[in-house]
């Protein structure tokens, strides 16, 4: 190889190396060049309760773009929720807009906060452009109302005197500060409580679905308090419960926050309750009638919702105190403390209650309802729906599993017993069907050996 050829050859590939970078800078250029640009004014948001939001940013576009979104963020939530916007057919100076619908099962609490920024992607694969941030809260904008703070509550209602609104926060001070210090809870973010004083406008601030009995609302994700209290009403003895038991429900979710499970419902009322009245007669004497009457309903069907109807409402809440109560006695305070402070770890009902106590829930469970003297309640359902008519070739019905208190109704009965006898009929049937059909094919077969027989021998 001569020199001019060892030249060439080393020489080609840094030629290359150059074409190749030079390529790569002008396309970068190019899009650069010809990238749509978006120009964000200041955003703006406006409420009507009951209504809904609206949002609006504008903005000066070089051209239609490819993608708009709204992104928003509400009190207690993990990230934002990302709203596609239809969006402008060109470019220019407009006013993108988006209405968010708070109205029946798109119900909004009042106090929730939001915030909220635009997106805009001018061209699929171009990086997107983020506007700037808008925040409010979402009030409920029927009343005008007054508002009276302490260190950590403030009272805000629209009827009643200025002694209203003081004796409303001094007892919700006072619960704020007895909890924590049960608990060991720092509380220094501020908890907003407001006052209903007519029923309607109160279920129409809780939404669609709230129970009749409910007189008192706690959302520790907007650290907001709602409650039903009318003027006459602010000296009477049920309010310095309501308030403080509502109230105890903010410091507990503080104490077990975590992001993998939240305690059983039964030991956050029960609590509650335990706090703001006490294991008062009332509810000894429900608890004590249904164990009598094997009515109780266990621990472990009260970790979620409680029942709906009146009786067996009451009687949760007062088991839910029961338990507390027997917890404290067996355990002591301590232990109960330790119990809650725990969940805060992500530890599961089992794992709590066995590093307090020594007993898993279940455990807890049979030691309360010893402790009451009544025996274990029997499930009440789900119940099989009554026996239909057996398949062909069944011959008996499969037996439920579990002992449950469902009853089996005469017409229920009857329905099985004529079903079973539909049953061996339809078994007898099946059998001489196959026997026919047996000594039909034997038959056939009988038949075709013979004509075979024949065509050999001729």
């Amino acid at each position: 190889m001569s020199a001019g050829d060892r030249s060439r050859t080393t020489t080609a590939p840094a030629r290359a190396a150059i074409g190749i970078v030079l390529s790569a800078l002008a396309l970068a250029l190019v899009p650069t060049a010809a990238r749509a640009a978006t120009t964000f004014g200041s955003p703006t948001v406006e409420s009507t309760f009951g209504t809904g939001i609206t949002f609006r940013q504008p903005v000066t576009l070089d051209a239609a773009p490819a993608r708009v979104e709204l992104l928003i963020t509400t009190g207690g939530s993990g990230g934002a929720s990302v709203i596609d916007v239809t969006p402008p057919a060109g470019g220019g100076s407009i006013v993108l807009e988006h209405r968010l619908n708070t109205t029946g099962t798109e119900h909004v609490l009042p106090n929730t906060p939001f915030t909220a920024r635009w997106r805009v992607t001018s061209a699929i694969g171009a990086d997107p452009a983020l506007g700037p941030p808008v925040s409010t809260t979402y009030v409920d904008d029927r009343f005008t109302w007054q508002t009276v703070s302490g260190p950590v509550v403030r009272v805000h209602w629209y009827q009643g005197s200025q002694v209203f609104g003081e004796r409303a926060l001094r007892i919700g001070e006072d619960a704020i500060a007895k909890t924590a210090t049960l608990l060991g809870v720092t509380e220094k973010e501020p908890v907003d409580f407001f006052v209903y004083a007519d029923q309607q406008a109160f279920y129409d601030a809780l939404g669609p679905g709230t129970r009749e009995n409910v007189g008192g609302q706690a959302n520790a994700e907007i650290r907001t308090l709602f409650a039903l209290i009318r003027p006459e009403d602010i000296d009477a003895s049920w309010v310095s419960i309501v308030i403080p038991h509502e109230l105890v429900h903010l410091v507990f979710d503080a104490a077990v926050k975590n992001p993998y499970h939240f305690p059983p419902r039964w030991l956050n009322e029960g609590l509650a309750v335990y706090l703001s009245q006490g294991f008062d007669a009332g509810d000894r004497s429900a608890v004590a009638n249904a164990a009598k009457a094997g009515t109780l309903v266990p621990l472990t069907g009260l970790g979620g919702q409680f029942p709906t109807s009146a009786d067996a409402f009451s009687l949760a809440y007062a088991e839910s105190v029961s338990a507390v109560d027997f917890f404290i006695r067996a355990h002591g305070q301590d232990a109960l403390v330790a119990l809650i402070r725990s969940y805060a770890d992500g530890r599961t009902d089992d794992e709590a209650f066995t590093a307090a106590i020594g007993q898993d829930v279940s455990g807890f469970d049979a030691a309360w309802l010893a402790d009451l003297g009544a025996a274990a309640p029997q499930r009440a359902g789900p119940c099989p729906a009554p026996a239909g008519p057996l398949p062909v070739g069944w011959t008996a019905a499969v037996a439920s599993q579990g002992t449950t208190l469902c009853a089996t109704s005469g017409t229920a009965a009857a329905a099985t017993q004529s079903a079973n006898g539909l049953g061996g009929l339809a078994v007898g049937a099946f059998v001489v069907a196959a026997l026919l059909l047996a000594v039909g094919a034997f038959a056939v077969a009988t038949r075709l050996t013979r004509r075979a027989r024949d065509d050999t021998a001729t």
